[in-house]
């Protein structure tokens, strides 16, 4: 069942991040992670202070002025939110190899070892992740103040997104990209299910900070597992 081989490759994940290996890779990870996040933000209020500065109506009414930075802080809060996910999607990029280099070497010493994609190529495919990643967040976004719509709208988006880029990003480590791609539509359910679990985990603060190295892991795992039931045509 795909929900089975989905917590298995989960419960592996979550073991391995702990490891004396993985912990190397783990700080650097979550200090890449915050650092873009605080970019991020840093960038946000400079430009919001900028368009708030220049309007003159709120310099007239101190209380409307504090009010407006208060809710502007709300709004870009909420914001990092949504944006944790693009920004993971660069960080799991920059780490691919090193997190699925040590995954395979304690669970598939035995397997051929996977291909490691160059520096740029690994940006490349996290670069495009994020750019879909901020363009389906904008919409997500948008939807925030309809409630269960914005609920569902994450989790059913982020779902399919994560699923989709984390899983080909692991996998295109044994196939072409077009196979990987081929693979996952061949297993779309599984994929969505695992693609799930890391929507879930994004909308944990702090646990969300995980996200890139635990979710490298977690598609690993279901890769492995996938190739091994006969889903998946044999890698050229």
């Amino acid at each position: 069942m795909s929900i089975v081989l989905v917590l298995q490759a989960a419960i592996k994940s979550a073991r391995q991040l702990v490891s004396p290996g993985f912990r190397r890779i783990l700080w650097r990870s979550l200090g890449l992670t915050v650092l873009l996040l605080v970019l991020v933000w840093f960038g946000l209020t400079r430009l919001i202070a900028y368009f708030m500065d220049g309007t003159d109506l709120l310099s007239d009414y101190p209380l409307v002025d504090t009010l407006a930075f208060f809710f502007a802080g709300i709004g870009i809060f909420i914001g990092l939110a949504y944006l944790i996910v693009p920004v993971s999607a660069v960080v799991a990029g920059y780490f691919l190899d090193d997190a699925a280099e040590l995954v395979e070497t304690e669970h598939y010493s035995a397997d051929p070892p996977g291909r490691a994609l160059s520096l740029g190529r690994s940006l490349l495919y996290g670069l495009r992740f994020a750019g879909l990643a901020l363009l389906v967040n904008a919409v997500a976004l948008i939807l925030f103040f309809i409630p269960v719509v914005n609920i569902a709208a994450f989790f059913l988006a982020n779902g399919y997104l994560l699923g989709r880029e984390y899983f080909e990003l692991a996998a295109g480590r044994f196939r072409p990209m077009p196979e990987a791609a081929a693979m996952r539509v061949a297993n779309r359910g599984t994929i969505y299910v695992a693609g799930l679990l890391l929507a879930v985990l994004v909308a944990v603060p702090i646990l969300n900070l995980f996200t890139p190295l635990f979710g490298v892991a977690l598609m690993v795992h279901v890769h492995k597992a996938l190739a091994l039931r006969g889903r998946a045509p044999a890698p050229t």
